[in-house]
Formats: C-alpha cells, sequence, structure tokens
C-alpha cells in the first residue's frame, strides 16, 4: 500500500469556538489558552512608525532643527558639517546641566504636534525629519525634556515625544553617548510621580525599555530606588513607582530572580506583599499583578512567602476593585497550576469565590475567573473536588455562552446578507503550511501525527477571547472529565435553550450542544436521532448566527452521523450543508465550508454517490467568494481529494473541478502567500487525480521548480549581504516541495519526463540541507516520492544523498527524522544489494532511534519497516545487530496492517533471522506475536514464517517448546496453531 500524507490534524480537534464565536476551518492551529503576551498600556502606546537612527554626530538637534528651517512641515536640505571633530565633544555639559536651546526646543514641539495630525503628506515629512534628527545624539535630551519638564505643554504631545524616544531608545541605545543615557535615565527617575497618570506610564514604558537593553546590570541604583519611592507619602509617586516596577516585572522576570543581579526578589517580593493592604486599589492591583508575573516560574523568593501570598489574596477577595478582584482570580488560577498542595485545604472556599466570580458584574473579573474551570479540569483532583458544585457551576458556564449585546453589535449580528462586501485585509490571518510528513496506514484508526498534531484553533482565539468563548471552553474540558455524569444537569437546560423563541438563547444551545459532543459523546447518542435534524433545520434558520453555529455543532456529531444509515442523517445533513456553502453571509459560508471539510473527513468514500453535485456547489462558491472564505474552499476541495481518492479520477469530475483551480493559480502571482493553500489543495488533487492530473502537471510542475530556485537563490543573496537582501519566506519552498510530492505520488511514472528535463535534482540536494527543519522534511518526502516514480534520476545522486539522509536521522527533529527514515527504505528496496556501502551510515542511528523511549509511533514505525528493508538487501551487514532492535522492532510493526511496507520488513527480518538465529532467541515470544498480527501474508511470506518457527521449535525439542508456548495469550496460541501448525 502506498505512502499516505498524514491528514491535517482534525479539525475541531479540542473544542473551539473560531472568530468570533464559531469554529473556523483547520487553517491555522492554536490553544484555546495562550499565555498572555505583554500587555498594552491604556491610552498611552499609541506608538508613532520607529524611528531609524543615523551615524552618531557631534553637532546639536538643537542646530540641526534650526538649519532645517524655521517653517514647520516644510522639507529641507539636510545640514552640511565640515571634518568630523570626533567623538561627542568633551565639552558637553553633565547630564545634570543639561538645557535646551529656546528656538530648537520649539522646533521639537512644532513637530510634535505636526506628526499627531491625520493629513499623510505631513505624516511623511515628519518622519523624514525625525530620519534626519536622530543622526544627533541630543536630540533624545529634547525629547526626555518635553517628556519631564514641559508641564504647560498639552500631556499627548508630552507623551508622543516619550513614545519617540522609546523607540530610539529600542532601536540605538547602545550607541547613545553616556551623559546622554544619564540624562534619561536621571530624569526618569526624577519624574516619575508626574501629576499625569498618562506620563508616569510613559516613563514607565521608558523605564523598562532602558532596563530591557541589557540596562538592570547597568544601572543598579533604579530596582533600590523605585523600591524606595513605593513608601513616597505622595500617592503619584508611590502609583508612578509602582507601575514602572510591574512594566520591569513583565519583561524581566527570570532575571529578577538571578544570581546576575543578586536576586533582588528577595527584598522586592516582601516588600510588595507589604502593599495588598493599602488604602489606594490602583496600588493594591499593582502589587498583585508585580506577584503574580513570578508564580509560574516559582520563583524562590516567592515560594518562601507563598503562605502569606495565599493569606493576603484571601483577604482581598471581596475587595470593591473590579481590577484587583480580577488579579486575586489570576493569582489562583496559576496557583492551581503551579501549587495547588497549598490551595486544596481551602478548595471549597475557593470553588465558591470562584463561582460568584464567574458572575461578577465586571467582565473582565468574570473571564479570569472563568479561566479556573479550564485549569481546574487539568488537575488530578478535578472530579472529586469539584463533583458536589456541578449543579452550581453548570448552568454559570450555560449563562456565559449567550452573546452580549456588545457581541451583536461587534459581529454585525444584525447583517444577515454581506457575501458582496470585500474582505478588509486585516480579516485574514497568516497562516502557515504544515510540512508533508510520511506515515503509515493503520487500521480502525487515523494516523496520530504525533507530536505535529496542533490544536486547531482560530487565531481569533487570541485577539477577542471572551467570557463566552472560556464558559464554552470550560465545558467543553469539564465534559471530557466527567463524561455522561455531566448530562443530568444540562439535559433539563438544553432542552429550554435549544427550543427557545428568542434566537440567542436558542443560539447559546447550540453552541452548549457543540461543546459537549466530545466529552458527552456516549450519553447523548439516544437523543441524537431527534436532536440531529432540529440541529439540520437551524441550519436554515433566519438568523445568520444560528446558521453558522448550527453548521460548527453538526461537524462535532458527524462521525455518528456518518455511522448511521446514510439516507437517515447524512445525506440530509449534506444537502444542507452545502446550501449553507452558498449562504448569503460570509460567516455562514466560513461556518459550513469548514464544518463540511470536517464531514468529508468523517464520510470519506460515503460520499463518493454524491460527487457530482458536491463539486456543483464548490465550484459555483468560486466565484462567489470573497478572499477569506476563498482559501477555506481550498482546504474543503483538499479534504475531498484526500477523502475519495481516485474515485475523483472521471472525466466528468475533472473537468468541473480543474478550470477553476487552473484559473486561480494563473492569476497568483509567484509572491503571493494565497499560493499556499491553494499548492496544498492542488497536491491533494494531483494525488487523488493520478492519471487525470496529467494534461495540467506540466505549468503546475515547472511553477514548484521555479518557486524553489527562487527562494534558494533568495537565502543565498540574503546570506551573503544580510543588510541588502531581506530573508525568503521558505513557506514558498515548502509548499512547492509538497506539491512536488503529490504530482510524483499521483503521477507516478508520468513524472520521470518533467524531471528529465528540469534541475530538481540539483534544486533537492540543496534543500536537503537547509537550515529550516521544515523545508528538510519536505525535501525527504518528494525524494522518497520521487525513488518510487522514477529511481533513474535519484541513482546517480545517491552516493551524495546518503550522508545527509543519515546526519538527519535525529529524533530531535521528528518529523525531520521521520521522512529521512522512509525515504531511505525507499531507497532500499530500489537499490538491492548495491546498498550495501550505506549501510553502516544509517543502521547505528536507526537501531538508537527504535530503542529509545517515548518515540511517537509513527517514527517507531518508519524506522522498523526501514531497518527491515536495510535487512532484506543487505542481511550479511545488518543480522549481527539483530538483538539489539528486534523487540522493539516486533512491536512496532505487529499493530499496522498487511501492506507492502509491512512485507518487505517481514522478508528482511526472516532473512536475518537465517544469517543470526541466535539474534532472536530470546525474544522469539515478541516475533511468534509479530508473525501472528498478519491476516493473509503472501504464500511465500508465510512459508518462511513456517520454516522459522518450526525450525525453533525442533532445535528446542517438544517439551521445551510446549513449556515456551505456555506463556502466549490464548489467542497467540490459536492464531499460530492454526496458521502454522506450533
Amino acid at each position: 500500500m502506498r505512502i499516505l500524507r498524514v491528514p491535517p490534524p482534525p479539525r475541531m480537534a479540542r473544542f473551539h469556538i473560531p472568530p468570533p464565536a464559531l469554529p473556523s476551518p483547520r487553517l491555522r492551529g492554536r490553544g484555546w489558552r495562550s499565555w498572555r503576551g505583554p500587555r498594552t498600556w491604556a491610552g498611552v502606546d499609541r506608538r508613532p512608525p520607529p524611528v531609524r537612527r543615523g551615524r552618531s554626530s557631534p553637532a546639536t538637534a538643537a542646530a540641526a532643527i534650526t538649519s532645517a528651517g524655521a517653517q514647520p512641515g516644510t522639507a529641507t536640505e539636510p545640514p552640511r558639517y565640515g571634518a568630523d571633530p570626533g567623538p561627542y565633544p568633551r565639552s558637553s555639559p553633565c547630564a545634570m546641566d543639561w538645557q535646551p536651546d529656546e528656538q530648537g526646543l520649539q522646533q521639537v514641539l512644532q513637530l510634535l504636534k505636526d506628526s499627531q495630525s491625520p493629513n499623510t503628506a505631513t505624516q511623511r515629512i515628519v518622519q523624514d525629519k525625525l530620519k534626519q534628527l536622530n543622526q544627533f545624539p541630543d536630540f533624545n535630551n529634547y525629547l526626555i525634556f518635553v517628556l519631564t519638564r514641559l508641564k504647560s505643554e498639552d500631556e499627548p504631545t508630552r507623551s508622543l515625544s516619550g513614545l519617540i524616544l522609546k523607540n530610539n531608545v529600542k532601536a540605538h541605545y547602545q550607541s547613545f553617548p553616556p551623559p546622554v543615557a544619564d540624562f534619561i535615565k536621571q530624569e526618569c527617575l526624577n519624574n516619575i510621580g508626574d501629576a499625569s497618570s498618562l506620563i508616569r506610564a510613559t516613563i514607565g514604558i521608558l523605564i523598562t525599555t532602558i532596563a530591557s537593553k541589557g540596562e538592570l546590570q547597568m544601572w543598579p541604583e533604579l530596582l533600590p530606588q523605585l523600591c524606595n519611592l513605593l513608601n513616597s507619602e505622595d500617592y503619584n509617586t508611590c502609583e508612578g513607582a509602582f507601575g514602572a516596577l510591574q512594566k520591569i516585572c513583565e519583561d524581566s522576570s527570570e532575571l529578577l530572580d538571578s544570581d546576575a543581579l543578586n536576586r533582588p526578589l528577595n527584598i522586592m517580593i516582601p516588600k510588595f506583599l507589604q502593599f495588598f493592604k493599602h488604602c489606594s486599589p490602583k496600588i493594591r492591583s499593582h502589587a498583585i499583578a508585580c506577584v503574580n508575573q513570578f508564580i509560574m516560574d516559582r520563583a524562590q523568593a516567592l515560594m518562601d512567602n507563598i503562605d502569606t501570598f495565599i493569606e493576603h489574596l484571601f483577604a482581598l477577595a471581596v475587595d470593591d476593585d473590579p481590577e484587583v478582584r480580577k488579579n486575586v482570580c489570576r493569582a489562583l488560577v496559576m496557583l492551581l497550576e503551579v501549587r495547588i498542595d497549598r490551595l486544596i485545604p481551602h478548595m471549597h472556599s475557593i470553588i465558591q469565590y470562584m463561582l460568584q466570580r464567574t458572575q461578577d458584574h465586571d467582565e473582565n473579573v468574570a473571564l479570569e475567573a472563568c479561566e479556573f474551570w479550564l485549569t481546574l479540569a487539568e488537575q488530578p483532583i478535578c472530579k472529586e473536588v469539584l463533583a458536589s458544585h456541578l449543579v452550581q457551576l453548570i448552568p454559570i458556564l450555560v449563562k456565559g455562552m449567550k452573546y452580549s449585546e456588545i457581541d451583536i453589535i461587534l459581529l454585525k449580528g444584525d447583517v444577515e446578507e454581506d457575501e458582496a462586501v470585500p474582505d478588509s485585509e486585516q480579516d485574514i490571518k497568516p497562516r502557515f503550511h504544515k510540512s508533508r510528513t510520511v506515515t503509515l496506514p493503520h487500521e480502525a484508526e487515523r494516523p496520530d501525527g504525533s507530536e505535529d498534531a496542533e490544536d486547531d484553533d482560530d487565531d481569533d482565539a487570541l485577539s477577542d477571547w471572551n467570557l463566552r468563548k472560556c464558559s464554552a471552553a470550560a465545558l467543553d474540558v469539564l465534559a471530557n472529565v466527567f463524561r455522561e455524569e455531566l448530562l443530568p444537569h444540562l439535559l433539563p437546560l438544553l432542552k429550554d435553550l435549544l427550543f427557545h423563541p428568542e434566537w440567542v438563547v436558542k443560539e447559546s444551545g447550540i453552541l452548549v450542544l457543540g461543546a459537549i459532543a466530545e466529552g458527552c459523546m456516549q450519553g447523548m447518542v439516544p437523543y441524537l436521532p431527534e436532536l440531529i435534524p432540529h440541529l439540520i433545520q437551524c441550519l436554515s434558520d433566519k438568523k445568520a448566527l444560528v446558521r453558522s453555529i448550527a453548521c460548527w455543532t453538526l461537524s462535532r456529531y458527524a462521525h455518528w452521523v456518518v455511522s448511521q444509515p446514510p439516507d437517515m442523517h447524512l445525506k440530509p445533513l449534506m444537502t444542507e450543508l452545502l446550501k449553507r456553502i452558498l449562504d448569503g453571509n460570509k460567516r455562514v459560508q466560513e461556518a459550513a465550508c469548514s464544518a463540511f471539510a470536517t464531514l468529508e473527513e468523517e464520510a470519506c468514500t460515503e460520499l463518493v454517490p454524491y460527487l457530482s453535485y458536491i463539486l456543483d456547489t464548490l465550484v459555483f462558491a468560486f466565484g462567489k467568494y470573497q478572499h477569506k472564505n476563498l482559501l477555506i474552499l481550498y482546504d474543503a476541495i483538499g479534504t475531498l481529494a484526500d477523502s475519495v481518492g481516485h474515485h475523483l479520477n472521471q472525466p466528468e469530475y475533472i473537468q468541473k473541478l480543474m478550470p477553476p483551480l487552473i484559473q486561480k493559480w494563473n492569476e497568483l502571482k509567484d509572491e503571493d502567500k494565497d499560493l499556499f493553500p491553494l499548492l496544498e489543495c492542488l497536491s491533494s488533487v494531483a494525488t487523488a487525480l493520478q492519471s487525470g492530473f496529467l494534461p495540467y502537471c506540466e505549468p503546475v510542475y515547472q511553477r514548484c521548480v521555479t518557486l524553489v530556485q527562487k527562494t534558494l537563490a533568495q537565502a543565498m543573496m540574503y546570506t551573503q549581504h544580510p543588510e541588502q537582501y531581506e530573508a525568503p519566506d521558505k513557506d514558498f519552498m515548502i509548499v512547492a516541495l509538497d506539491l512536488l510530492s503529490g504530482l510524483a505520488e499521483g503521477l507516478g511514472g508520468h513524472v520521470e519526463q518533467l524531471v528529465a528535463r528540469s534541475n530538481i535534482m540539483t534544486l533537492l540536494f540543496q534543500c536537503m540541507q537547509d537550515s529550516m527543519p521544515e523545508v528538510r522534511q519536505s525535501s525527504f518526502a518528494l525524494l522518497g516520492d520521487l525513488t518510487k516514480a522514477c529511481f533513474i534520476h535519484v541513482k546517480p545522486c545517491i552516493a551524495e544523498f546518503m550522508p545527509i539522509l543519515g546526519t538527519n536521522l535525529n529524533p530531535e527533529f521528528i518529523s525531520v527524522c521521520n521522512n529521512a527514515t522512509w525515504a531511505i527504505g525507499e531507497i532500499c528496496m530500489q537499490m538491492g544489494a548495491e546498498m550495501q556501502p550505506y549501510v553502516q551510515m544509517v543502521l547505528n542511528n536507526l537501531v538508537e532511534i527504535i530503542n529509545r523511549p517515548n518515540t511517537p509511533k509513527t517514527l517507531l514505525e518508519n524506522t522498523a519497516i526501514t531497518i527491515g528493508r536495510l535487512g532484506y538487501v543487505c542481511p550479511q551487514e545488518v543480522a549481527p545487530m539483530l538483538q539489539q532492535f528486534i523487540r522493539p522492532w516486533c512491536t512496532s510493526l505487529r499493530n499496522i496492517r498487511d501492506n507492502e511496507e509491512k512485507d518487505s520488513a517481514f522478508r528482511g527480518i526472516c532473512m536475518m533471522i537465517g544469517v543470526n538465529p541466535g539474534g532472536v532467541v530470546q525474544d522469539f515470544i515478541f516475533f511468534c506475536d509479530a508473525v501472528a498480527s498478519w491476516v493473509s501474508p503472501k504464500d511465500d511470506l508465510r512459508d518462511m514464517f513456517y520454516k522459522i518457527l518450526h525450525g525453533f521449535k525442533d532445535q528446542v525439542g517438544e517439551e521445551n517448546w510446549q513449556q515456551f508456548s505456555e506463556q502466549f495469550p490464548p489467542l497467540l496460541k490459536e492464531r499460530l496453531a492454526a496458521f502454522y501448525g506450533v
């Protein structure tokens, strides 16, 4: 049987609600929760474009501004100077005494005001001036002066001055002359207590940016001074210092707990804890937020004070301030993950508290509290501690899954038809190609994809993670913990929700039903014959948001639908989903397309009778879809090809499908990232159509080779001249290599002429040595496919390729290693005895991999196949190591179904046993078990098994054999007796 590509991880392998509330296709992968990135500070981070700094010049900014002409907004010649007098002038005044030139100061202020203009021409002039001024080091003195000293100026202008300075620090701090750097630092510390909260926050951002440039070690007075300022009687000073410390804690948490700084946390943590009882809620909130930064890293200073910390948190549990409550909830969620031992004695009270907070009138607090249930579900004690609280928790989560009024406004929930509205580019998230991995087909299971299978959630989950999504995620994971025990709490609620006259309530009920699909499937089965028709009916609801969530929930039950007689549910579901693919609402189109792809994966060849109707719909969608949904449509077509395989190779289907695909192919430029999903789609189509793809293969093949060649050339130019050229996007090369694999696999021997007329083998040699693992992974997949399709072109390169393959047998890069292993096995089968010079290059690594603990199943199986094939073609060279791998070899291959790969590998093991029978003696029971895994071996292979089994029995004698076979499980005993008479 041919090697299959690993299908991408099943859509919605873990429950998710895509943007903004229903699942999106599997084009992107991200889990429910990704740990929060650095926060932006509300009202402060209006970042101007980064400012680039030119060559340092001793001249002052004041001189430059003045020479730039008095009229703001006019482009002028940059100032010219005579001979460069060398480094920053010695006569430069010390930092404390620096004073701006008045005319220069006015010019800077004018520039700052101009930069707030909405006029793009003015903005461009401002940017040019900023570039010019950044040649002068003391321009930064003007910026800090405006931020800290010019109290008469309006706050936005002062803050903008600080943010431009922050960008300069980020880009060029190392080249600031010491007096400039010192002046900035002193000004920051002296003005951290500014009367304006916006200015305090801006100064805090500036301080932490300087600290992040390696300056924490070089600015020893910073932390002590900020900690001292916390004691100030002046509220602004205390709050400003705390704001700066919080940002430093966020950006430099590891450094603060390191010997490099003498572990300042030992002083800081106890200091922060004192402020949990401060009279100002803002200060209390800062104090908790600072300590929270060190929970996940289990900082020693915090662990030493953990009981005090928890006690203080409990004291703040009912704080009036929502920000404080939010930070308390966040702390408890993280402690649940890292110090559950300290929470267990209080767990009942904590659960009661979180039940209240999940219903907090402030949605940010409720969201933070809702994370608690997600985290608790991952703890072994979840079932024990939460069972008695489900009766309270489930209704709260269900209530949280309803759209809020704001959600509906943001989602344009009242807009039903928007298919003609073009997508804005920011709607289309970047997507990344997943390189091809070769795997063996299994009986009654999907390839596990092992380490590559990632949760298939939408990127939007990060940008608009809200209470609805979090409640749904929590219900999903709890359903997986409690299974059917959840249903008595849910079913009474569900009945009311699903048939509710108010659409928002009905929609939330459909979401609930989808959320519990994975965990409660067993218990839901009796209700599905009634529920599935109701959900199919909801696909025609007049509200787009109801139609879209119905698509998603039905996809969660696709496995059950497919297990029933086709006419019962599959046919009506497919018919309605295809109508929704052509819906007038873009959100519904997206949900339907994604759901249909899931149905395709589940139904596979069950869809063959309906192929004509399916293709008519998908092809019609090409002319209807805007940009974003077009990318999802490619995915649905590619999945259809993967699912029905060669059944697609009918002239009628090819005539429907190929013209729109080739039209898109011709429209897209080589630099267009929309090529990724189209190339992936074509790769699946080419594999499925086989010879049916021949009329289209030449231009597709040539373009793929060109894409590889272009990317390699760009990469070389970038390596040689990084300052002149940009690094290429290697995804173009990866996707092209994968499509070439699809062509080789689909066209077989027909690809030979295309290979003969191209330089693909030379390019492949370069790709196999690329620094990027994904490039190597796809290269080895292509090498294996070309080996099978046209070995005549691979053979001359074997001497160069084999050392590279041997080097890549490194299980640190699982997928690279897997594909290299598979390619070696395919080469063995073509080379025969000529493989002998290369055996030692790869054998030791393969034996090491098969004996490694926790190696993913796919890699173990491919390794076992390749060792068997090596032994088949070179038994004398491999057999001496038989004892080192025979046991894991047998256990790896007992689970795969009869196929060509298994056949060649077992022939190899039999030949090696013939050369070295002693190598199998200790583990003979494993060999017997592996032989019994065959359902119907070919006659000559069965004969080989027979001879080995009887040879062993004859050698040990009847009595010893009886004792030995007593250890066999009954089924093994039966099979060996029935098939081999032992």
